[in-house]
């Protein structure tokens, strides 16, 4: 299957985010997908709750290992900073976006972690995927919250 029906599954789970921002990830393991989440920091109370490293942790639960090794992550919107260490800690192959973030993105915008040679493991990463319709769910979200004010 192409990028384009993962990504699609991502955006799913980004329209359940209800409060937060609208962000969505899947995880997938040989065409079969191994976890989905979305953002859940407003709801838990919790600063970590990003979608990537709920949809990574709960991949890694069913797998019975932190390492990621031959799966592929799909979220809506760039990593922040936090997600994509977690994308080179776990040993990930592949991080797949849709829509770029230009304030906090550290898979190309801002900053390229997960390909900084630096680290011994290296995250393949491929952007824009879907982008308009990520870029279109965040910015219904970003009008509702200034309307709101």
């Amino acid at each position: 299957m192409g990028h384009e029906v993962w990504m699609r599954l991502a955006l799913d789970q980004a329209a359940q985010a209800g409060d937060d921002v609208p962000v969505g990830a899947v995880v997938v393991k040989d065409g079969t997908v191994l976890a989905a989440a979305h953002n859940r920091r407003e709801s838990d109370g919790a600063p970590f709750a990003h979608a990537e490293l709920l949809a990574m942790q709960q991949a890694a639960r069913l797998l019975g290992t932190r390492r990621l090794t031959g799966c592929t992550l799909y979220v809506t919107l760039e990593p922040c900073p936090m997600c994509a260490g977690a994308l080179v800690m776990s040993g990930i192959d592949r991080c797949v976006f849709g829509a770029f973030d230009r304030q906090y993105g550290c898979c190309g915008s801002v900053y390229a972690l997960p390909m900084d040679p630096h680290f011994s493991h290296r995250v393949e990463v491929i952007g824009g995927v879907l982008e308009d319709e990520a870029g279109a769910l965040l910015d219904a979200f970003f009008a509702r919250q200034r309307a709101s004010r």
